[in-house]
């Protein structure tokens, strides 16, 4: 056996080949999938076609995939852990393949499952929930005490494959509704529900509020998307890409600023007459923009930490203790997702306008080269269908 590495951004994709010839993509029992084997180090190579382990598991041929922000987090380094949390429940780390959006078809459940059925057309949770332990009863499902929680992806082989495994099928798939886009399924899985559940609704959004809304990726932007369910008076943008704030307008933001051309600290407390607003959700998970949100938050307002932080930032308590503030942060519960896909269907929410480029699983390598690279290839969201 030997290895090609395939560049990328100066970061390494390696694809597995045999000794005389590519292997060929779906051999009797083999499938593709993007793994993660450590920092720096994807590979899009032949895995086994993953079996029910629990009988209230599924087995889902995928349709649609995407690529998260997360995804490209863990592939710089950012989780080490997954190898230790591979080692320690499955005694060996041999890679983990990433992924924990899309859509797909049933081929199999376990002999447990009673609400989903094999040929059924499926949305497939970020989050996978038992429905009976101490925390899914208080409906925190992403913290289920039974092995659930953010497992896709992370602490199980993901949806970045041709096919799954989806623990607790009865409780952590959606049926897929007749009509509704791939691309809006595909949002559903994790970035819309984040948006609304971590930004929004911890953020406590009211009618009449001002909102800013620091990053203007997939989740960021749901963020500007869900925040218009509450009627906020002004809805604020900051972002140094251009083409995401020229979309952020369209999104229905009131104000954009990039803040790699100007002071959005001091454009944002122009804007609010020096008082800040009420409230800051920071959707990239870095310190320039939670300063941002430390210093333009108003006496009783509220900061939604929504982005995912790889190392700690500094926190001003000395200036924020007397503000009576609410901070929160969090990771996202699914608990509203069936609302959500609601208001998809009817047409409120058109967050298929995220999706900026549509993609094949067969060039995964390049695929993930144009998020990398989001802002020359002003990408947003890639829907990668199988």
């Amino acid at each position: 056996m030997f290895r090609k590495a395939i560049a990328i951004g100066g970061i390494s994709l390696r694809r597995t080949f045999a000794s005389s010839m590519i292997r060929k993509a779906n051999q009797p029992g083999m499938m593709k999938a993007m793994v993660y084997y450590g920092a720096n180090d994807l590979r899009f190579e032949d895995r086994a076609i993953p079996k029910i382990i629990d009988q209230r598991d599924a087995i889902i041929k995928m349709t649609n995939t995407s690529i998260c922000g997360t995804d490209v987090g863990i592939w710089k380094g950012k989780s080490p852990e997954i190898e230790e949390i591979a080692v320690k429940n499955e005694g060996s780390f041999n890679g983990r393949v990433l992924g924990h959006e899309g859509t797909g078809i049933v081929t199999e459940v376990g002999d447990a499952v009673r609400n989903i059925k094999k040929g059924d057309k499926v949305i497939i949770s970020c989050i996978t929930r038992c429905g009976t332990c101490e925390n899914c009863a208080r409906g925190m499902y992403a913290h289920c005490m039974n092995d659930g929680g953010w497992a896709l992806g992370y602490s199980i082989d993901g949806t970045q494959a041709e096919y799954v495994r989806t623990p607790f099928a009865d409780t952590s798939l959606y049926a897929l509704p007749e009509g509704l886009s791939d691309e809006n399924a595909v949002l559903l899985s994790d970035a819309l529900p984040t948006a609304h559940e971590i930004g929004v609704q911890m953020g406590n959004v009211k009618p009449g509020d001002s909102v800013a809304i620091l990053g203007a990726g997939p989740v960021g932007m749901g963020c500007v998307l869900t925040s218009q369910l509450y009627s906020p008076s002004l809805l604020i943008v900051v972002d140094m890409d251009d083409n995401r704030l020229e979309m952020a307008k369209e999104m229905g933001a009131t104000h954009t600023i990039n803040s790699g051309k100007e002071d959005a600290v001091a454009k944002i407390l122009e804007i609010t007459n020096g008082r800040g607003v009420d409230c800051a959700m920071e959707a990239v998970g870095a310190q320039p923009t939670w300063d941002i949100c430390q210093q333009i938050i108003k006496e009783g307002g509220h900061l939604a930490n929504v982005g995912v932080h790889g190392k700690p930032v500094d926190f001003a308590i000395d200036k924020l203790w007397i503000k009576n503030l609410t901070i929160t942060s969090g990771l996202v519960n699914t608990n509203t997702t069936s609302m959500l896909m609601k208001n998809c269907c009817s047409g409120k929410l058109q967050s298929d306008k995220l999706v900026s480029h549509h993609c094949n699983f067969k060039d995964m390598a390049n695929n993930y080269n144009i998020f990398k690279h989001a802002a020359k290839e002003k990408a947003l969201k890639l829907l990668i269908s199988f």
